[in-house]
């Protein structure tokens, strides 16, 4: 089969910077079996290809983006015919690939995998947050053959605006980027370890974290966090932590590979997350292949899993993440227990899961034509 891959980044032809991991992931496993073309809008400013984990990248750089994706695709079909489009993300990714699938004649489906069914005013986010973003996603919406997403939430929020999608998380590499790892007891006399792994910026609401940190902090429990991301506020939060009397118990370490971040992940506990939505996040998944639990705000997984698996607190209330990490952390036989159920459930929806249910809708999709056609002859 040949499927085209409308994606906005995160397809570096490093492998390792600038990327989406749990793509990446994806892509390798499908290229096993399929002609893999991956139509990139804005991983470098100039146009470019190059070949990645058995797949070809197209990359289609600044200036009439959509466009020239559309042409591009159109293209690639010309030498011969893809037979589904594929969008990781709605917005103009999906515009993109419902577009060019309609006029090509196949199906196409589309991956929302982040706030394109959000609309959060105050910090002006989410695709539905202009009449011009609700009517792009309403486009993508209904022009698409199938929707899928990562987490039940999700799927409820997109419910709530009358759109049907299917559940597809996108797993881990348990093998090789991430292998599994039993959850490991902590000593007793053994500071605990917080993790914290989310970009600097509004939605993830590390105001929150430090707030409830900083609770945390009052109570008798030693503990140390990291937290790594990239910080797109400009030095805030490390303000924040200073004003809040607690910097010298964090330490922010900005971006990190894959490779750099999975010593971290080893050494953690607990997974801390304080987001005001989130598809996922991958995070969460990645801390339970190794054995980490995570306590967080009410979204994605974490709501999802909880209380079996997870810890959930109601999103922008600190009082309440403070409240749940104090529990977690004085209670050995508890963090123990959220681990291997959060353990048993990534291990099980890992990338190969993903990518067998994504080849699965592709072979359900690209069916349909075949079996009307069938009818159609017969009839005839």
């Amino acid at each position: 089969m040949k499927l085209a891959l409308v994606v906005p980044g995160g397809v570096d032809r490093s492998g390792e910077y600038r990327v989406i991991p749990a793509l990446l992931a994806l892509i390798e496993r499908l290229s096993l079996h399929h002609e893999v073309h991956v139509f990139a809008l804005n991983q470098e400013p100039a146009p470019a290809a190059w070949d990645l984990l058995g797949a070809r990248v197209h990359n289609v750089g600044r200036g009439a983006t959509r466009v020239r994706a559309f042409r591009a695709i159109l293209r690639e079909h010309r030498s011969s015919p893809f037979c589904l489009l594929q969008s990781f993300f709605s917005g103009g990714c999906g515009l993109v690939a419902v577009s060019a699938a309609r006029v090509l004649g196949i199906p196409s489906t589309v991956h929302v995998a982040g706030g394109e069914p959000a609309r959060l005013p105050d910090i002006r986010f989410g695709g539905r947050l202009t009449w011009q973003g609700r009517l792009q996603e309403r486009v993508v919406f209904t022009a698409a053959s199938a929707l899928t997403a990562a987490s039940a939430p999700q799927l409820d929020l997109l419910a709530r605006l009358g759109v049907a999608a299917r559940r597809v998380p996108l797993g881990v590499d348990c093998v090789q980027a991430w292998p599994a790892r039993a959850p490991v007891p902590r000593r007793a006399e053994e500071p605990a370890r917080l993790l914290h792994v989310a970009s600097l910026n509004r939605v993830k609401d590390q105001p929150t974290l430090l707030r409830a940190l900083a609770q945390l902090a009052q109570g008798p429990q030693p503990f140390h966090v990291d937290i790594v991301g990239e910080d797109t506020l400009g030095g805030a939060m490390q303000r924040l932590a200073r004003e809040l009397g607690i910097a010298d118990r964090l330490r922010f370490h900005g971006f990190m590979t894959q490779r750099q971040l999975l010593p971290l992940m080893h050494a953690a506990h607990v997974l801390v997350v304080s987001s005001r939505h989130e598809a996922g996040p991958v995070a969460v998944l990645e801390a339970a292949t190794v054995g980490v639990p995570t306590v967080g705000t009410a979204v994605g997984h974490v709501a999802e899993w909880a209380p079996e698996a997870a810890i959930a607190v109601p999103v922008g209330d600190g009082q309440s993440l403070a409240a749940a990490l104090c529990h977690v952390l004085a209670d050995e036989e508890l963090r123990l227990r959220l681990a291997r159920a959060a353990w048993a459930r990534a291990v099980w929806e890992d990338a190969d899961y993903t990518a067998g249910c994504f080849e699965a809708l592709y072979e359900e999709l690209t069916a349909r034509p075949r079996r009307a056609a069938t009818m159609a002859a017969a009839r005839r």
